[in-house]
């Protein structure tokens, strides 16, 4: 009797991603997500290929990585290694090809994402073992890709997929046909709706520091320093109503505190005031999330202002960001931007403060046509009317209108040490000097402004001694300077180095969470501040800095005790008390008004999320804000947990 051919084994399909460095966290993978879930629904692979993600924190390293990847007792070396590349983890997912190949020579190894595509060349000398480069959009064409393998590729036939580059056997490199963008959002499944992305830990928990959800794809603008998913200049597709309404309702039936669109410009069309609508219902039915974060969108319509208002009637948080990036009409221009009604921001500003609601804005220093002072110039002013300044280094992102023509603005530049961005160090308008001095201003504008370790205190220096936020920077950078205690000489090093690394996230854990930290902040106001201020106001600016120091995020072994708020456990402080209504008199100053600065005793208690300890030296603004204390009017008891 003819024993029957067995089915052959499924083709072993691991996607590997790795969040943004420094962040310990979990982030969600939803590149690799769309990827999985489009090649498991596809019914001419059923049966044939076995598909897992591989999720990495930014804080793990090559060997880490490679260890987990192939080093388990249980470890299969699977025919496919995809990677969604990113700057931050270029050189670690080169290193991990390498790794990889040693053990499966015949195995494929395909690079994706917004750094890699339109870059083959590049990538395949700086990593030979690096076989496929995905351009554009990744879901169909892996798709493709996939089921060319399952079929048995050689190499020729790759020709046929569109959207890819690959190597011929001597090396030649190929790149075929672009694929066009897909139009029918829908054909890429739900990777939470079907189950592509594990949602909670072992403990049945939601996993990740926030739920990442995409309502559309696309960009109207074409700014000279942004790619956004290759996606600028292309209209606008969205996915369905439903299907978003049924993705919010599961994150709020999981307790997801925090829901992000990673959509380029949210609060533009119709369809952003209807997924709003959908999010306010599914938060009165099941109580979460608490925030809602996005990109919003450049030019603030009536549909923005109306999804502002029901977010604010229904409690959901949001940071409503101004993405500026410079007030400087000549700087302006060089980005594309200078047409944009984004650069009308005043009244948005003052609205969303009579509201009583978060403003953010950005800024990029060093982009051509900048200078010192009118970057300074920009941030104070910006200053004066957002609660939070996010500053950016110029950076040149791969097949941007700024990299391709660098030499028509003398841009000079240096590939990071621990990343693959280029750093913007000199061009027309700005010095090797300039940048390096104001590399530490960017770096204290990070960790003191941005990441609240000061957040009240700005705007009671501005308008009651007339102190402006840049002269607080950088006196706090030329003080620190000067002190010869290991903490001050370690955080001095730091600054004079670049703005986005791991000593960042070292400063703002010194600053929020050690003792040390904590003398350096006040033997700072007492030395360098207080002796300065004009004598009439210097007891409030005191209480209101004391106040700072308290609103800090509860970290380390915490002996605050734990109860019930706002429907979590967190930690409190009670009954601190004040010699000025500081929350009174902080809130009056953002709304443009004079506050009364007499001294009036004002009791409240402290509220602190719990989890701090893992997430200060992120270095990312928009987490570490969520763990800054919440004061409100003291009760007369609180309920311990338990």
């Amino acid at each position: 009797m003819t024993k029957a051919p067995s089915e052959p084994a499924p083709l072993r399909v691991e996607i590997v991603q790795q969040g943004f460095w420094n962040l310990p966290l979990e982030s969600m993978p939803l590149a690799a997500g769309y990827l999985k879930a489009t090649v498991l629904e596809d019914p001419c692979l059923a049966g044939k290929v076995a598909v897992d993600i591989r999720n990495f924190s930014g804080t793990l390293t090559h060997e880490m990585m490679a260890d987990t990847l192939f080093g388990a007792e249980d470890a299969t070396i699977p025919d496919v290694l995809a990677f969604s590349v990113l700057g931050w983890n270029f050189r670690a997912f080169g290193a991990l090809a390498e790794t990889f190949k040693q053990l499966n020579p015949a195995g494929w190894v395909v690079f994706g994402g917004t750094h890699v595509t339109g870059q083959a060349e590049r990538v395949f000398h700086l990593f030979p073992h690096v076989d496929v480069v995905v351009n554009g959009e990744g879901e169909l064409t892996f798709r493709d890709l996939v089921r060319t393998l399952v079929e048995g590729a050689s190499r020729p036939r790759l020709g046929h997929v569109a959207g890819l580059s690959w190597k011929e056997a001597d090396g030649t490199v190929r790149t075929n046909q672009d694929r066009e963008r897909i139009t029918d959002l829908e054909v890429i499944p739900s990777p939470f709706l079907t189950g592509a992305i594990d949602l909670l830990d072992a403990d049945g928990r939601f996993r990740y520091d926030v739920a990442l959800i995409e309502t559309n794809r696309g960009c109207p603008y074409k700014c000279s320093f942004c790619y956004w998913g290759g996606a600028v200049g292309q209209r606008v597709r969205s996915f369905s109503r439903e299907r978003l309404r049924q993705e919010l309702t599961l994150f709020a039936k999981l307790g997801v505190r925090t829901v992000a669109t990673c959509d380029a410009n949210f609060g533009m069309f119709p369809a952003d005031l209807e997924l709003t609508e959908d999010l306010v219902e599914i938060k009165r039915t099941h109580g979460y999330p608490h925030a809602f974060e996005s990109s919003w969108a450049k030019n603030k319509s009536h549909v923005f202002f109306e999804i502002v208002r029901k977010l604010k009637d229904v409690g959901l948080t949001s940071s409503f960001t101004l993405a500026l990036q410079s007030l400087e009409p000549e700087a302006l221009t060089t980005m594309g931007r200078r047409n944009m009604k984004v650069n009308e921001w005043h009244d948005l500003a003052r609205r969303l403060a009579e509201d009583g609601l978060e403003c953010c804005a950005e800024l990029i220093w060093g982009a051509p046509g900048e200078t010192v002072e009118s970057f300074l110039r920009g941030y104070d002013e910006l200053a004066g009317h957002v609660s939070r300044v996010a500053v950016y280094p110029m950076l040149l992102l791969p097949n941007t209108e700024y990299a391709e023509h660098r030499s028509r603005h003398g841009i000079v530049s240096v590939r990071g040490e621990h990343d693959d961005f280029e750093y913007v160090l000199a061009h027309r308008s700005m010095t090797f000097a300039e940048n390096r001095h104001m590399r530490r201003f960017v770096f204290w504008a990070k960790v003191m402004a941005e990441c609240g370790v000061l957040r009240h205190s700005w705007s009671a220096l501005r308008e009651l001694a007339g102190w402006s936020q840049s002269r607080v920077l950088r006196e706090f950078a030329d003080w620190i300077d000067t002190v010869p205690a290991p903490e001050a000489v370690a955080l001095a090093e730091a600054a004079r180095t670049a703005p986005n690394t791991r000593q960042g996230g070292e400063a703002v854990a010194l600053l929020f969470s050690d003792p040390a930290g904590t003398d350096l902040l006040t033997r700072w106001w007492a030395e360098a501040v207080d002796p300065l201020l004009p004598e009439g106001v210097r007891p409030v600016l005191g209480e209101v800095f004391r106040f700072d120091l308290l609103t800090r995020p509860a970290c380390g072994p915490s002996v605050l005790p734990l109860v019930s708020f706002g429907g979590e456990d967190q930690h409190v402080r009670a009954a601190v008390t004040l010699a000025y209504d500081v929350p009174g008199i902080v809130a009056e100053l953002r709304a443009g008004k004079t506050p009364d600065v007499r001294p009036r005793e004002t009791c409240l208690d402290i509220y602190y999320r719990t989890g701090a300890s893992d997430v200060v030296s992120s270095f990312n603004h928009e987490v570490v804000r969520y763990f800054l204390g919440t004061p409100v009017p003291a009760e007369p008891a609180v309920t311990p947990v338990g």
